[in-house]
């Protein structure tokens, strides 16, 4: 076995994976085998994940034009296009090795190319059975469709005048809040809004709410609108539909400008093909590795994205795919024959490659399993990711709204929850906002109505269920557009099954710019949550210490980088003899979040040094009650001692 460097330390911290030192030595040694393949055969992974300068369609410094293709199965290969009046066998390929074709064109007389930016490509592949096949390349990097044509056009890009970024890329950030955004959802208007519209329009609003993070969906092209971005047609190609290649690259230099970071969701669990079904990638491949890894490339230097979320990561860990596949975290369930180590192996590449060049580069990945040491550095011989979105903590949350009146809440339960996973919800259900209030959203919304029981409970709760996430839901926060001035309704494409509506595939953003309206509330609390956890850090701080979880008072109580956060989730209870520690700083019954003004912030809370729960000093204050009348209440205390 290949020694890992720190495998000790991996053991160290969590003495439960000594029995599975042998997977993490054998999975090492497979990473490192490969990687040496790579410098032996390529000239290094930074030279492979190039790639995407050669392969393709490129113009030379001379005017001509260089084109490349991987066709293992190829009879022959051709191109065609605008440029030669669509004649299929004019242009040739000529055969290489290991299933690769290549093809020079010479400049004309006046030294421009031959195929001018913007003209319409395809690559014609005769197979050995004489069938004639037109193909978008692989590599292709730009593809649109014309009006209500289903099928797309490769179209050659290749500006006169590319876009040049101006902005450096901002400082990895020390904790990260992340909003997460589909630019096609972006406006309130029932179409498909372009990546200008979210620079001048939504930008804005992200830096406002104090996010430091954009995670941007559905970018990669993709043919079915409603896929949300996950049936991926042109892995190279940015989505035409919402403009043009220089418009995104813009957008992520305008959000740099911000100081916010961008991150690509990226889709390499499976590539789309007919009938929106998927085609997994066979990850042993040379020629995979190479389109892989060269994308992932890509998006880092044409259009300096600072990292990516994979998706499908579960999919891609198991044999299974984690179907009809329940993790109940036993260590047996992650290492074995159900692994796929050709996989793995792809993702450790594919993080120790971004990292080697973009040091700052941040990798999430989406994986529900729980996967032990997915986050532990590649030396310890972990995945190398960053954080790890799992699907938890929404799922707890609707499933306590949708199945448990509120006498009925688990203190516990929540608080396992929330210290073991974190992910937003999308499409299929309610948004958080909906399940809470549903109907009346429509109705009684209005600073102008009175303000019904459902309204203030609903507008309570969800100001609560954000602050707990946020600070006790692990070491980054996710928001899904809208949901920080609570959404109503859910999110839907347009498709057969609604009659192609898009009602439901936008974002109104609207609704919290009206001052008549109570979504105003909601929206500025999301903004001082974040603007707070930037002052204390909370997210980068260690786990916290949770002091208090009382089933029958419906109390949570725990500290995190000096801050002392109080819960009170009982529908009828207010106490007045919980011991805590100093200063409000947050505080949800503020009546400019909606709330009541039931507490006096220029109260200091004076510690004793009176034992509880643990701590050697402590406080007595009043941990107010809800009831259908009166609003459940979060007191957010700041500890000035170090207790």
């Amino acid at each position: 076995h290949t020694d890992v460097p720190e495998l000790s330390r991996l053991l160290e911290i969590d003495p439960y994976l000594k029995p599975y030192a042998g997977d993490f030595q054998r999975r090492y040694k497979l990473f490192t085998q490969t990687l040496k393949e790579i410098e032996e055969k390529e000239g290094g992974i930074k030279k492979f994940s190039k790639s995407y300068e050669s392969f393709g369609v490129h113009r030379c410094a001379d005017g001509g034009l260089y084109c490349k293709e991987w066709a293992p199965g190829a009879e022959g290969v051709f191109l065609t296009g605008d440029f030669n009046g669509w004649n299929p066998f004019s242009y040739p390929y000529k055969k290489l090795e290991y299933g690769k074709w290549e093809l020079y064109i010479p400049p004309k007389h006046d030294k421009t190319s031959i195929v001018p930016h913007g003209s319409k490509l395809k690559v014609v592949v005769t197979s050995k059975s004489g069938e004639i096949l037109y193909r978008i390349s692989p590599w292709a990097k730009y593809v649109a469709r014309e009006g209500d044509h289903v099928t797309y056009d490769w179209i050659h890009w290749c500006p006169e005048h590319p876009y040049r970024h101006q902005h450096p890329r901002p400082a990895k950030p020390r904790s990260l809040r992340i909003y997460e955004s589909h630019v096609g959802i972006s406006s309130h208007e029932g179409k498909v809004a372009s990546y200008k519209h979210f620079t001048c329009n939504v930008l804005p609003r992200i830096k406002d709410l104090g996010y430091n993070c954009i995670q941007m969906m559905a970018v990669m092209e993709h043919a079915y609108y409603a896929s949300f971005g996950y049936q991926v047609t042109s892995f190279f190609a940015a989505s035409s539909r919402y403009g043009t290649p220089d418009e995104l690259k813009e957008l992520v230099d305008v959000a740099h400008s911000m100081g916010i970071i961008v991150l690509l969701d990226v889709v390499h669990s499976h590539a789309n093909h007919d009938l929106w079904d998927s085609n997994l990638f066979a990850y042993s491949s040379w020629e995979v590795l190479r389109f892989l890894l060269s994308n992932l490339r890509w998006w880092l230097e044409e259009y300096c994205f600072d990292g990516f979320r994979f998706d499908g990561v579960t999919s891609m860990l198991y044999h299974h795919h984690g179907m009809g596949q329940g993790f109940s975290g036993d260590y047996s369930e992650y290492f074995g024959l159900q692994v796929d180590e050709d996989s793995l192996v792809y993702l450790m590449l594919a993080n120790h490659l971004v990292h080697t060049v973009h040091p700052d580069c941040i990798t999430i990945a989406e994986d529900v399993s729980g996967m032990p040491a997915l986050c532990s550095p590649i030396t310890q011989g972990g995945g190398g990711f960053d954080y790890r979105l799992a699907m938890a903590i929404p799922d707890k949350w609707i499933q306590i709204l949708k199945e448990l009146k509120d006498e009925d809440w688990n203190m516990g339960n929540i608080v396992h929850t929330l210290t073991n996973s974190h992910d937003q919800a999308l499409v299929g259900d309610k948004t958080l906002a909906f399940w809470l209030m549903d109907a009346e959203m429509y109705t009684n919304m209005s600073v102008l109505s009175p303000l019904t029981p459902v309204i203030d409970r609903g507008i309570q709760l969800h100001k609560m269920i954000r602050l707990i996430t946020h600070a006790l839901g692990g070491e980054g926060y996710l928001n899904f557009m809208g949901n920080e001035f609570g959404h109503p309704e859910w999110l839907d494409f347009p498709r057969k099954g609604n009659n192609e509506s898009y009602h439901y595939a936008r974002r109104q953003f609207h609704l919290t710019d009206d001052e008549l309206l109570r979504y105003k509330f909601l929206n500025d609390f999301d903004r001082d949550m974040n603007k707070l956890e930037e002052r204390c850090g909370w997210l980068a701080a260690p786990q916290a210490f949770v002091s208090e979880k009382h089933e029958g008072n419906k109390v949570i109580a725990f500290e995190r980088a000096d801050l002392l956060f109080l819960f009170n989730f009982h529908p009828e209870k207010s106490f007045t003899d919980y011991r805590s520690t100093f200063k409000i700083v947050l505080d949800t019954d503020e009546g400019r979040y909606g709330g009541h003004q039931r507490l006096d912030h220029n109260t200091d809370f004076i510690s004793e040094p009176f034992g509880h729960h643990g701590r050697p000093c402590s406080l007595l204050v009043s941990v107010l009650f809800a009831s259908v009348e009166k609003p459940i209440h979060c007191i957010h205390l700041r500890c000035l001692l170090n207790i």
